[in-house]
């Protein structure tokens, strides 16, 4: 009986034995299996940095937060705490440790579940990078075979080379350095023997065991990957009982906001994918060194934002802008519907409000359901900081009927739903009822831009692409296409000086004209100064001059003139003499790119917002000549005398410096600018709606653009030197009369109404003015010019 017994013992694992070979013959030869070949070649994603000019991360890109680290540059104690943590015999068996998947079978038996892995570090790596995740009999007789083959194809380092950096540690972290930067914000180069402990313990469980969300978790783990370090010989005893002993020590997180230069990294990522259009941007793992100071960046977007909340209180744009019921209100749901199922659907809707929903827990908070004609779309009032402000929030401001202006926002990942009845009982809303709401945004003020630049070198220091800028979104700063208004007059003003026919101290007539039925108006209506001198003009942005002064140079030698400092949007052959008024679209990089053209003595040259790519510097074409210096200086003269004495004399007590620039507002006061630099600093400021509707009663370049301008630069210039435009060779300074622009009479060359004026070479007056008594008429001094 007993050699029955032992017979049929035998015959059972003989079977069992063929069984078994069987089955890894049989998985083995599926022509699905993986090959473990591709891991020679490991390309892993990995995240892009994008820095600043002083290396502050501004932004990342990449869905997988990694950066590859080769494994002679990995400290032994983060290898040996893994190992010991890990797989004890590593580096002594072939791929599979037997015994442990004994040990692990026979304790998952006797508990009757799975309580312990018996997975080596080359089983996870087969897992991670070549099978499903699947618990299948066939994955884990293949996850077997491809470890095996695996110890045979790499070496033990290169095996934990590719676990390293591909191994997933929590908080959107692959691989030991971007774990090491985000925990303890260095490099794993640098890391200790208790960091690389903990480290090492955090891929069986990250959530759970993270030293952020559960330190005492993360602390019980780290102490058991040191006493198996202990066990294995890595570490003495008293050592690992020290390193148990002391509290964990994790850096204060400062990962880049998304939101602080978000125009920047948007630009880089579209950079990058013209530089390497075979390989998408989150695989490239670059460092990308930008021109954007982080500094500068924050003033700029503080200011700016800080400038469009005061217009919203200046304009009352924190609430609706009209109510509607009965027949009027489906009157206006049914043109909603038209305009969003045209063929040119707007950007901005005047929706209905249908339904306020309150948050108990924050007045501030709360929904707005908006009803689009036919389609419902939900706004989260939590992400409408600009609007909720104010004494009242706005689910009391508003009420169901009411029209606000919103725009369909997909950067607002909302998914929500609300039950069929709820949207179905929304106002005007006809046909069937939809689950999904659409995120919308509110739009109930303007926008607006600004660029930060150094005029001499043309690098970019700040963009701000609209108030609370998401990637993705509609950069105005670049994209933008607006009228620049009377911004664009010193273009104007160049040509003139650059034809040598006139001189700052010019006299032309300030009274209306018709042109072609057409009678341009200054800013102050039927309001005319009479013959005004070119500086005075500029300075207060007289229309009537402007025109006047295009028409004697002529429209080509301004088009001429504004494609060689730097405007590259196209001019229109039938723009006609509006162009001195800025009739003509730029945008707000475009139109500070070529004030920079003045500021750097007429030197054009291209912005620059990459100064690194990896290893590779990005080189800049060398600028080119675009004015005379002697031109553009005499040109920044006259734009100081805005600042001075004209349309933006509230800038000179706060700057205290020596500055210039020239306020714009489009016509119909759609437009507001201001576009002024220092010999170091520029910035251009636009503010508008997107839609083109009217800034409101008073707006204007001045008003509506110059504080944030200011705002902005009395911040970013405080402790940095006082310096002067320097006057370039060719340009000779001549005292005047203030009345006539000639030479002041015999013995009045100083006092009040003398001043010293800047000339070309050869241009300045040499007739003298008459003396007192003797003064001509305005028609004579007209007729001499």
């Amino acid at each position: 009986m007993l050699r029955v017994l032992i017979g049929l013992a035998i015959l059972g694992a003989l079977a069992a034995g063929v069984g078994l070979v069987g089955l890894f013959v049989y998985f083995g030869n599926d022509p699905g299996l993986p090959t473990v070949e591709k891991l020679k070649d490991y390309r892993p994603k990995q995240v892009s940095r994008v820095l600043d000019r002083n290396g502050v991360v501004i932004g990342e890109l990449g869905g997988e937060k990694r950066t590859f680290v080769p494994f002679d540059q990995i400290p032994k104690g983060m290898v040996n705490a893994v190992v010991a943590a890990e797989d004890a015999d590593y580096w002594n068996h072939a791929g599979l440790d037997y015994r442990g998947m004994l040990r692990a079978f026979i304790e998952n038996v006797l508990r009757g579940r799975t309580a312990q892995g018996g997975s080596t570090i080359t089983q996870q790596v087969v897992k991670t990078f070549l099978l499903s995740p699947e618990r299948t009999l066939r994955r884990k007789v293949q996850e077997i075979i491809l470890a095996r083959q695996l110890s045979e194809k790499l070496s033990k380092q290169q095996i934990l080379e590719l676990y390293l950096n591909q191994i997933y540690y929590g908080h959107g972290r692959y691989g030991c350095e971007e774990a090491s930067r985000f925990f303890f914000g260095k490099s794993v180069r640098d890391i200790n023997v208790a960091e690389s402990a903990l480290l090492a313990g955090l891929p069986q469980s990250p959530e759970r065991l993270s030293p952020r969300k559960h330190p005492e978790a993360a602390k019980n783990r780290q102490r058991y990957v040191l006493g198996q370090m202990t066990e294995r010989g890595y570490l003495d005893r008293a050592t690992a009982e020290r390193l148990a002993a002391e509290p964990i020590r994790i850096a204060r997180d400062t990962g880049p906001s998304s939101e602080l230069a978000a125009e920047a990294i948007d630009s880089v990522y579209r950079l990058l994918a013209d530089r390497f259009p075979g390989t998408p941007a989150v695989q490239l793992g670059l460092v990308i060194q930008t021109t954007i100071d982080a500094k500068l960046q924050t003033l700029a977007r503080q200011a700016l934002e800080r400038g469009l909340e005061d217009l919203d209180v200046r304009q009352g744009y924190r609430g609706p802008v009209g109510h509607v019921s009965g027949k009027a209100l489906a009157k206006h749901a049914a043109t909603v519907a038209a305009l969003r199922t045209g063929k040119n659907p707007p950007q901005i809707y005047e929706g209905i409000v249908s339904e306020i929903e309150k948050d108990a827990a924050d007045s501030r908070g709360g929904r707005l359901l908006i009803d689009l004609g036919g389609q419902t779309g939900v706004v989260d009032l939590a992400q409408e900081p600009r609007y909720a402000r104010g004494p009242r929030p706005l689910t009391e401001r508003l009420v169901p009927g009411d029209l606000v202006r919103v725009r369909f926002a997909p950067e607002r990942a909302h998914v929500e739903t609300k039950p069929p009845e709820k949207i179905a009982g929304a106002i005007a809303n006809k046909g069937e009822p939809q689950a999904r709401l659409l995120s919308l945004a509110l739009e109930m003020g303007p926008q607006a831009a600004m660029v930060v630049m150094n005029p001499i070198t043309r690098q970019i220091l700040a963009l701000v692409g609209g108030y609370e800028f998401r990637p993705g979104g509609f950069d105005r700063s670049q994209r933008a296409a607006r009228l620049p208004g009377s911004a664009f007059k010193p273009i104007v003003y160049a040509a003139a000086i650059e034809s040598r026919k006139f001189t700052a101290a010019s006299i032309l007539n300030d009274a209306p004209d018709v042109y072609d039925r057409w009678k341009p108006q200054n800013y102050e209506k039927e309001e005319f100064r009479g013959p005004v001198r070119l500086r005075t003009a500029l300075a207060h942005s007289i229309n009537t001059v402007a025109i006047k002064l295009l028409e004697q140079v002529g429209i080509p030698a301004v088009k001429d003139l504004a494609g060689r400092v730097g405007i590259t949007s196209p001019i229109a052959d039938d723009v006609g003499l509006a162009l001195a008024l800025g009739a003509t679209t730029v945008h707000p990089l475009e139109l500070a790119n070529a004030y920079a053209t003045f500021a750097a003595g007429g030197f054009r040259a291209e912005p620059q917002l990459v100064t690194r790519l990896g290893d590779q510097t990005i080189d800049v074409s060398p600028a080119v000549a675009g004015l005379q210096p002697d031109v553009a200086y005499i040109i920044v003269s006259m734009m100081r005398a805005v600042i001075q004495e004209g349309t933006a004399t509230s800038v000179a007590g706060r700057l205290r410096r020596p500055a210039a620039g020239k306020t714009g507002t489009s016509n119909g006061l759609r437009d507001a600018w201001f576009v002024g630099f220092t010999p170091d600093l520029l910035a251009a400021v636009w503010v508008g709606f997107d839609d083109q509707r009217k800034l409101g009663h008073g707006e204007a370049g001045a008003k509506t653009a110059l504080p944030i301008w200011t705002d902005f630069m009395t911040k970013a210039l405080v402790g940095q030197p006082i310096r002067d435009f320097s006057q370039p060779p060719g340009v000779v300074v001549q005292r005047i009369d203030r009345a006539t622009g000639l030479l002041p009479p015999p013995g009045k060359e100083i006092g009040a109404d003398t001043f010293d004026e800047v000339f070309l070479e050869g241009t300045a007056p040499t007739e003298t003015a008459p003396a007192s008594g003797q003064e001509k008429s305005a028609d004579e001094l007209l007729l001499e010019q």
